[in-house]
């Protein structure tokens, strides 16, 4: 909980800080890249820096948690720290990295805001940022000590046994650890981190999500080749599709991430049967698959509501296991909308997903991956629906991008 005064200095300045954030963040990373540019190179992911991407998440992030210790002193943002701090974890993230973060930060907001940055404005958003600091640091260390490893100590060498195209610009990677021990378990929906030397000796680093059946000796993840659009060209997920081949290592963390069918908590415990609905747009089908798989073997009674959007069938990843693993279930339902269909596709499922016309079940709890428009709107409807704000849970690939833009 934020001090007393503390809490009276933050109020007053957010309005200032808020508007300056922008500009903060964006001079943080310059000031860090600047001190230490081995984590551009090896840690952060360059092609967000280049969007711009991470400054704002960075933003949102930190004046989402301000507003909250002045508002709701009495509550804290576990989903959003919780989602940080499996992130920080995939890339082994340590306690004396936010040291670094501290000092760059601290750096830049008082270059952005001059002489408005007195002692006691200093000090009460030092304290703002050691709060935030500390609780993800111990979240880390909790994700560590779950694993049995020291903190961030998470990067194995693993094999590609094999590769398969899904469309023109999708490939799934089958791997497995090199040295021969079995896969690390995983829950359904979580991600791993990968970890590629590019041809200018960078290690750059990207996540994805697991695919296939938990208890299988190999891991899949389905990476879709990124096209430039308002930022730069994938430069990870173009060497993996140019370069990766069967045979070849790759330096693979363990898994992380907390959209999992965990998120139900008790509940889906207690009520094995509760409906689910697994909406999902593009490469945002991945963790929607490791979902069905698990249901699938676990006999799942309840309503499985399956939604999914895409450019075209051509486009749709995987979109025979889609289908195959929905109708495996006793209660799956699948309603897939495309932009270009083609012949016989239903004029109701042509163009983007519309929930507005599928029956959504009392008690449902809702899981969304996709980009952000899509997840944005899908909310939308389900909260018009009567699907508590606390029963939607989502998955952002790439730097989380909806605290930034509310």
């Amino acid at each position: 909980m934020l001090s007393e005064p503390s809490t009276a200095t933050v109020r007053a300045t957010l309005p200032a800080v808020g508007a300056a954030i922008g500009d903060i963040a964006d001079l943080f990373y310059r000031k860090l890249f600047a001190a230490h540019p081995e984590l551009l190179r090896d840690l952060f992911n360059r092609g967000n820096q280049a969007a711009a991407t991470q400054q704002r998440a960075l933003a949102g992030s930190i004046a989402a948690f301000a507003t909250m210790l002045v508002e709701h002193p009495d509550t804290r943002p576990d989903v959003m720290l919780s989602r940080i701090a499996h992130k920080h974890a995939s890339l082994g993230v340590t306690a004396a990295q936010y040291e670094v973060v501290h000092t760059h930060l601290f750096a830049a907001i008082a270059e952005v805001l001059g002489d408005a940055v007195t002692p006691e404005v200093a000090a009460a958003w030092d304290e703002v940022y050691w709060l935030m600091a500390n609780a993800l640091i111990a979240l880390e260390d909790r994700l560590y000590a779950e694993r049995g490893v020291a903190a961030g100590e998470v990067w194995h060498e693993w094999e590609v046994a094999g590769r398969t195209a899904e469309t023109a610009d999708a490939t799934t990677f089958r791997l497995r650890p090199a040295d021969g021990t079995p896969a690390p378990a995983f829950r359904p929906g979580q991600y791993v981190s990968v970890q590629v030397e590019l041809p200018d000796g960078a290690r750059q680093i990207r996540q994805y999500s697991l695919s296939g059946a938990p208890d299988s000796p190999l891991r899949s993840i389905t990476v879709k080749r990124v096209h430039g659009g308002d930022g730069p060209d994938g430069e990870v997920s173009a060497h993996l599709h140019a370069r990766v081949r069967p045979g070849d290592r790759l330096r693979v963390s363990l898994p992380y991430g907390d959209l999992t069918l965990g998120s139900l908590g008790a509940s889906l415990g207690a009520a094995p049967a509760a409906p689910l609905l697994l909406a999902s747009a593009g490469i945002g089908c991945t963790p929607m698959l490791s979902f069905l798989e698990h249901l699938a073997a676990t006999g799942h009674a309840g309503p499985v509501t399956v939604v999914h959007g895409d450019r075209s069938p051509a486009d749709h990843a995987l979109r025979l296991d889609h289908a195959r693993l929905t109708a495996a279930l006793a209660g799956g339902t699948a309603h897939f909308w495309y932009e270009h269909p083609g012949d016989g596709h239903p004029a109701d499922r042509t163009g983007l997903v519309d929930l507005g016309g599928l029956t959504v079940a009392p008690g449902t709890h809702a899981y969304l991956c996709g980009p952000l428009p899509f997840m944005r709107a899908a909310r939308t409807q389900l909260l018009a629906k009567g699907v508590p704000a606390a029963d939607i849970h989502y998955e952002v690939f790439g730097p989380d991008l909806w605290l930034a833009q509310d």
